[in-house]
Formats: C-alpha cells, sequence, structure tokens
C-alpha cells in the first residue's frame, strides 16, 4: 500500500510539473493576467469569459512561430473588434509573452 501511495503521488507531482514555467514564461503569463483574462482564457484550460475571444492556448504555429511575432507584440496588436484594445510591448516583454504563448499551446509546434 506504501509503494502505491508513493507511486500516486510521483504520478500526480509529474503531470503537474510537465507545464512548468521559466522565470520568463512566468512573466509572459502575468502580464496576459493582467492585461487580457479579462476576456481570454490565458492558461492550459477553461473557457474564455468574453465568448468571441479565442483561448490563448488555440492560437497555434501560424500566429506564434512567425518570427515577426514578438514584433507584432512591440508594434502593436490591432484587431477590428470592437471590445479588443490595442497593446505594445516592450522588446523584453513581447518575448516573455510569445515564449508563454508557445508553451501553452494545445497542439505544439514539433521540435
Amino acid at each position: 500500500m506504501k509503494s502505491f501511495r508513493l507511486a500516486l503521488l510521483v504520478l500526480c507531482l509529474s503531470g503537474s510539473a510537465s507545464h512548468a514555467l521559466d522565470s520568463e514564461q512566468q512573466r509572459g503569463k502575468a502580464l496576459l493576467q493582467r492585461l487580457c483574462s479579462r476576456c481570454h482564457a490565458i492558461g492550459t484550460i477553461g473557457a474564455s469569459p468574453h465568448a468571441d475571444a479565442p483561448p490563448f492556448r488555440t492560437f497555434g504555429d501560424q500566429k506564434l512561430y512567425d518570427e515577426d511575432f514578438a514584433q507584432r507584440l512591440q508594434t502593436g496588436l490591432f484587431t477590428i473588434h470592437k471590445d479588443m484594445p490595442t497593446f505594445r510591448f516592450g522588446a523584453s516583454d513581447a518575448e516573455a509573452v510569445a515564449r508563454y504563448l508557445r508553451s501553452i499551446q494545445a497542439h505544439q509546434k514539433p521540435k
């Protein structure tokens, strides 16, 4: 019974550790929490509070893996959606946000 409990504990801990964030990704997540979570789901689970706002984990390869994504975060994200404000990030914040967003994608880009 003791070995079963130990195995169960290891399984639970490894499941939660599978998405450990480094400090830069944590900073990106905190920025998105402060700026975007009113409308968007910013984590690996959950629905977006605003029906028209896609969960960030669904952005996918086309948006996040082109080399200009962090630059677009610095220039400013514009959208035709009337509720979406324009955000501009500094270079280090843009990279932190991009790294966090890449880390939570439902379908990770092959390495």
